[in-house]
């Protein structure tokens, strides 16, 4: 009797100990996931180490290349081993994920009616994965939960209805922000202009404020002693209370009249807002003021970085972006540029490992030290690209970076080659 109980101890102290491994390393798999947009912390930076500090001539090997994405400008998440995308096939936008490894399509799951537009046709946004849910905001508005393993709707709805928005220009473009139980976007109604929504089923949990939507995605961050979330509408930034949608500050410079795309990017109390149609941008401090309510108190504002459709990126002191149609170094607490450089023309970046990976809306790739002290090329390839810009934004995630061009999607293996 003795011995079988001891047996049994030993059996679960070495099944727990399987399970701590197994554990472990599940978590290191999904280490360097790129689960939203703009990455794990929607600040465009990458966590991948150990990657080429220079490509050769041709370019990074091609890993592999699969068709079937679809129209459209929805760049990627990744996580678990899945890419999610989304794209117009004939008459409906769709939700899709396809294998990292092998591009081999997993399942794909029609998302609303198509959205069509004299600049390219589909949907915009990028779909956020939570746990084992994936939530996605279509061109006509569509805001959907899906089964991340299966693509099985969880609930669905169209918030321009819901909320009495109206569609902008260009089509709904924003990746919708989930934090704890929330899951918030930009509808744009009157007194529903921003809403908090719950996760597991849709229910509203709040809504604020009457802007019409921009094309910008939010952020979430701590200031003043507040937990709140950062919005960019179509009128100016705003800074909710996460809790219930309380206005605590606002800022209008930045905005333009025609596209506010970029998002926002903040750093301790400080928040960089950039535009561009030759607006530019500002950082504010975010302050308490009087009667317990907050400031936004502008630092510098300068037209020397005017994001587009793409964000800076903050690296140590410095942001880097393209300011309209130039690669642009500049000093996040003052506004003073380091360098400017053409590079491969107007396009997007994200960062990984000490370099920014660029592309251009012409489908030209490329590698740029992130450094300060000047711009250093560190090599280009070019795509065949299609007959329309290339502005899904890239993501480096698992040793490779990925790249969409419509229909079709890339996976170049960015490690350094045996």
């Amino acid at each position: 009797m003795k011995k079988s109980r001891f047996s049994t101890l030993t059996a679960n102290v070495m099944l727990l100990f399987v399970s701590a491994i197994l554990s472990v390393e599940v978590a290191a798999q999904t280490t360097n996931d790129w689960p939203q947009w703009r990455g794990p912390n929607r600040d465009g930076i990458s966590k991948e180490k150990g990657l080429m500090t220079e490509w050769p001539k041709e370019g990074p090997p091609l890993a592999w290349k699969a068709k079937g994405a679809g129209t459209g400008y929805s760049s990627m998440a990744i996580a678990g081993g899945r890419l999610f995308t989304m794209g117009l096939r004939g008459e409906r936008e769709f939700v899709m994920a396809f294998d990292t490894a092998t591009g081999k399509e997993l399942w794909a799951t029609p998302n609303g009616d198509a959205f069509r537009n004299d600049r390219g046709d589909g949907p915009r946004g990028t779909p956020t994965v939570d746990g084992n849910h994936v939530y996605v905001l279509g061109g006509n508005g569509d805001l959907t939960s899906f089964e991340a393993k299966t693509g099985k709707v969880v609930w669905t709805m169209n918030v321009l209805e819901k909320f009495g928005g109206s569609n902008i220009t260009w089509g709904i473009s924003e990746s919708p922000l989930v934090i704890g139980e929330k899951i918030l976007v930009n509808p744009g109604g009157s007194d529903a202009s921003i809403v908090a929504l719950n996760k597991k089923n849709g229910a509203l949990i709040w809504k604020s404020q009457s802007d019409t939507a921009g094309y910008s995605s939010a952020i979430h961050m701590k200031a003043g002693g507040v937990d709140q979330v950062v919005f960019f509408t179509s009128k100016r930034a705003v800074g909710l209370d996460l809790k219930d949608g309380r206005l605590l500050w606002e800022y209008a410079r930045p905005s333009n009249r025609v596209a506010n795309a970029a998002t926002p990017i903040a750093r301790g109390n400080r928040v960089f807002i950039s535009s561009d149609y030759g607006t530019g941008g500002g950082v504010v401090e975010i302050k308490a003021g009087n009667g317990g309510g907050l400031t936004a108190e502008e630092i510098y504002f300068t037209k020397d970085m005017r994001n587009h459709h793409s964000s800076s990126i903050l690296i140590g002191d410095h942001l880097y972006g393209f300011s309209s149609a130039i690669l642009t170094a500049m000093k996040f607490d003052t506004g003073e540029i380091a360098w400017r450089d053409r590079s491969v023309g107007k396009g997007s970046i994200v960062y990984a490992d000490g370099h920014l990976y660029c592309l251009s809306e012409n489908g030209v790739v490329g590698l740029v030290e992130a450094t300060p002290e000047g711009y250093r090329e560190k090599g280009r390839f070019r795509l065949e690209q299609g007959s329309l810009p290339t502005w899904a934004h890239p993501v480096v995630s698992g040793g490779r970076l990925f790249i969409r061009d419509q229909d079709v999607i890339y996976a170049y293996d960015v490690r350094p080659q045996s």
